[in-house]
């Protein structure tokens, strides 16, 4: 479902839901809903933990990476792909 704006937000599961452990270089994310354990590794641990519960648009999200990882070459297409695959696994939600 579409935003009013016609863009849509994007928004990381219930935190409740979500177990997220630091492992090294992976952070594990265990899904309570789905029963799955998630091996991650950047950006999607930064991806969710920006997004958090209030969510975002991709333009949004683009500028914060850009801006709080001093990003030269921010790419909003791998962007979009990242999220994508996030919200295939349940980890983050769309509207």
């Amino acid at each position: 479902m579409a935003a009013t704006d016609g863009a849509l937000r994007y928004r990381m599961a219930r935190p409740e839901s979500l177990k997220i452990v630091a492992l090294d270089a992976f952070t594990a994310v265990y899904h309570r809903s789905s029963g799955i354990t998630h091996l991650l590794t950047a950006p999607a641990p930064e991806i969710l933990a920006m997004l958090g519960e209030a969510g975002m648009t991709r333009a949004m999200l683009l500028d914060r990476l850009a801006t709080d990882y001093a990003l030269g070459d921010a790419d909003e297409a791998a962007l979009a792909e990242r999220l994508e695959e996030l919200v295939a696994t349940g980890l983050v939600c769309a509207t």
